[in-house]
């Protein structure tokens, strides 16, 4: 759920004083109903699937997700990046040339790389909840290796690492980018759209998809018709001038990606609602996956925070939070925060040019070293931190939050 933009919305603005009265009224649900329909409307538009811009194969369908295997080599350590679960397609991890994480993980050196790709609810998966989706998540890891490296998009995110700390033994390493943790450290669009809006205006949502949360009406929120093609160039970091055949091709794939949106199962929605949103369980100790209460602390695996400066869905303190949360070592913490909106951090042409290569030589396994081989004097022998300090001077806007790890620290 993404505005380009980065405005806030008129209708929410609107509609908040009558929700807040709605919830104290036996009336809450046709209220809800009401002011539902008022500001979601319906909508009988098509919009194509997106297309990725990596050849890949499919290794694995399920119901609810396929697996997407981008790999180079068939051995090695495996990466599965957790897409969202949200409005959008998981094509947002392999939007178009130069817009691509996937080509960017993979010139970075990753050679065994799988997408979770979440697939649009159907009717018969309405009452699909969080743990349908964890379990899946658990099919789709132990197909690949059983042991894996996660990266988690936005709302893919928190699902890692829950997933992390409900199967401690299976990730390895666990990056999070953009995603929603502790909805109290601070505020966002999203979360104060949530904290806003009663319960049964959501529920209601749920009912008017007949079971599901239906992705065309939620759009209406974040139209994207009147957003100018210099608030898709600032999203996608493009250096193209509008106005060229090359921004236009940009633009039109943007739109396309936008346009088309992913239905969710409304009984996972009103969870994520509820359970996410409005009890903060997560950040709480209270969440329950699978059967076993998820205790943040017992997650000791090396984390990656990254964070969008100027984000409207996350605000950095939500994801930021998992710092003091996890049981991970603080020498195996790492975070950053970059100047980018939200989409920009997986879209950005800069931020996937400057910041995710750091990213992926982290997760990179450590070379084997010969303790009786002594490095010639002219060899270059320094960390890949300080290989890489010349080209991060150069980039002084990009900053670690933490300076102890900060290979762009001013």
């Amino acid at each position: 759920m993404y505005d380009p933009a980065g405005r806030q919305y008129p209708n929410l603005a609107f509609l908040w004083p009558a929700f807040a009265a709605a919830a104290a009224s036996e009336m809450a649900g046709l209220v809800a109903k009401q002011f539902a329909d008022l500001a979601v409307g319906t909508d009988r538009s098509t919009a194509h699937e997106p297309s990725w811009a990596t050849p890949h194969t499919i290794a694995l369908e399920l119901k609810t997700v396929r697996l997407r295997d981008f790999s180079i080599e068939a051995t090695g350590s495996p990466t599965l990046l957790c897409a969202p679960l949200a409005l959008h397609s998981a094509a947002i991890a392999d939007f178009a040339p130069g817009h691509s994480l996937i080509a960017t993980m993979r010139q970075g050196g990753l050679r065994r790389l799988f997408v979770a790709d979440w697939r649009s609810a159907r009717a018969d998966m309405r009452s699909l909840g969080i743990d349908d989706y964890l379990a899946d998540l658990n099919v789709l890891v132990d197909a690949i290796g059983g042991v894996v490296d996660l990266v988690g998009l936005c709302q893919g995110g928190w699902m890692a690492l829950v997933y992390a700390a409900r199967f401690p033994a299976k990730v390895r390493k666990l990056v999070l980018a953009g995603a929603p943790v502790d909805i109290t450290a601070a505020p966002s669009a999203l979360s104060e759209l949530a904290d806003a809006s009663p319960l049964p205006v959501f529920h209601e949502l749920v009912r008017l998809g007949d079971g599901n949360l239906l992705g065309k009406r939620v759009l209406k929120f974040w139209s994207v018709e009147s957003v100018a093609a210099e608030d898709v160039r600032h999203v996608l970091q493009t250096e193209e001038p509008i106005g060229s055949a090359a921004f236009a091709r940009l633009e039109a794939l943007f739109r396309g990606w936008y346009n088309y949106t992913v239905d969710l199962p409304g009984a996972f929605f009103l969870e994520v609602v509820d359970k996410l949103y409005k009890r903060n369980e997560l950040a709480g100790g209270r969440f329950v996956a699978l059967g076993q209460r998820i205790d943040l602390a017992t997650v000791k695996t090396p984390v990656f925070m990254l964070a969008a400066r100027d984000d409207e869905l996350v605000a950095p303190p939500q994801l930021f939070a998992v710092e003091r949360l996890v049981g991970t070592d603080a020498l195996h913490l790492r975070k950053m925060i970059v100047p980018s909106r939200h989409v920009g951090l997986f879209m950005g042409k800069r931020i996937l040019e400057d910041v995710w290569p750091t990213i992926v030589r982290w997760l990179m396994p450590l070379p084997m070293i010969n303790p009786t081989r002594v490095p010639s004097a002219d060899k270059d022998v320094s960390s890949p931190q300080e290989r890489m300090l010349p080209r991060a001077r150069r980039n002084p806007s990009i900053r670690n939050a933490d300076a102890r790890f900060d290979p762009y620290q001013r």
